[in-house]
């Protein structure tokens, strides 16, 4: 069974289902069902056509459920529309979908929950990690949402602001975490970028192409992660740097600074060194403050404290870390590594114990793990 097919499938089956009339909660129950149905029926019996039999599928499915609850006359209706046997059409739909998720019925957090969930694929602990709340309170948030749409007629598309946000967090998904949809949030700002003249969606692509250049330099032949300063930098894809740094730059000239151009030209900076300890320090604070100032979000005060120790020294880094809540995630991380800049090898090893515990995935369990390790071999010499 092809999970990538039938994830790279989903969007545009479910666009079709809502283009022809059926609400957005019901039209994601039939798509479920039906690939419960693919999963069931394709190993032994391949279609031919995968989206059409998808979407055939689906849309039996919400006929289905619809004729349990309908009068009959909008149930003949709803027949009339079934599609007509053959191949779908190849249309993406997707980045349209996004829109269309993003409704204004719903709170920005609430559309972006629902369309992680139901066109991004993550699962909802995912999306909770993303949000850094419980898992149970996104699942009562993206019930909400689905409640919340469930009947209404998706003509009035979201702002692009919740799109943005969603694609983000997709491709921070895609980048460090279980399902690789990296690649996707990244086609899908193309496809934005060259649809709307927008200076915050020049620079969330700009952003993307400036991390995703670095990929293939954040794992060992282990898999085991590599820390920024470690990285050997003759594997970042150069090309997509230019690139990336010639949006940030047109973005940035428009003077309509947003929070998507603030953290690409922090990347920039990382891109632009040589080596690591040429990073211009002093400047990426400077843009933290002006992030930190157009969101108040506490973990770019957290990403800040750790540039404030590089560039004046990592007791200032820790007074500035000191002001923060210590239950904000990779919290403990970030001390263990400014006490052991700091020469507090002892305190440093208990923190990178203590940050292993809390990690939120294996990767960086085991890369915490080593650290704490590390220094407690150095210690015992």
């Amino acid at each position: 069974m092809n999970e990538v097919l039938l994830r790279s499938l989903t969007p545009s089956v479910l666009a079709i289902l809502v283009r022809r009339g059926a609400d957005f909660a019901a039209a994601e129950d039939a798509v479920q069902d039906a690939l419960i149905e693919a999963v069931r029926v394709w190993p032994a019996d391949p279609p031919r056509d995968a989206k059409g039999w998808l979407v055939t599928v689906a849309w039996r499915k919400f006929l289905d459920a619809t004729r349990a609850e309908a009068a009959r006359r909008r149930r003949e209706d709803l027949v009339d529309e079934e599609p007509a046997p053959g191949p779908a059409p190849t249309v993406d739909d997707t980045l349209q979908l996004y829109f269309l998720c993003a409704h204004p019925s719903l709170t920005p957090s609430s559309a972006v929950a629902l369309t992680l969930r139901a066109v991004g694929g993550l699962t909802t602990r995912q999306i909770a990690q993303a949000y850094l709340v419980p898992e149970a309170t996104m699942a009562q948030r993206i019930s909400r949402a689905k409640h919340t749409v469930s009947g209404v007629r998706f003509d009035q598309p979201g702002d692009v602001a919740t799109v943005l946000r969603v694609l983000y967090l997709v491709f921070n998904e895609g980048y460090s975490g279980d399902v690789d949809l990296a690649a996707e949030a990244i086609r899908l700002t193309r496809q934005l970028a060259a649809a709307i003249d927008h200076p915050e969606v020049a620079g969330l692509l700009a952003l993307m192409l400036l991390h995703h250049a670095r990929r293939a330099a954040r794992t060992a032949p282990d898999g085991s992660l590599v820390p920024l300063a470690e990285q050997d930098r003759g594997r970042w894809d150069t090309k997509s740097i230019a690139e990336g740094v010639e949006i940030l730059q047109a973005a940035l000239a428009r003077d309509r600074l947003g929070e998507f151009q603030a953290q690409a030209a922090i990347a920039a900076l990382h891109a632009d060194a040589p080596a690591a300890e040429e990073t211009d320090w002093v400047q990426i604070v400077e843009w933290y403050d002006e992030l930190a100032r157009l969101t108040d979000n506490p973990v770019v005060r957290l990403n800040r404290a750790v540039a404030v120790g590089e560039a004046d020294g990592p007791r200032a880094g820790l007074a500035a870390l000191a002001a923060l809540d210590d239950s904000l995630p990779r919290h403990t991380a970030v001390a263990a590594y400014l006490h052991e800049r700091d020469g507090d090898l002892t305190t440093a090893a208990r923190l990178y114990s203590e940050a292993a515990h809390k990690a939120p995935n294996l990767a960086e369990r085991a890369h915490l793990t080593r650290q704490a390790a590390r220094l407690n071999a150095r210690r015992s010499r």
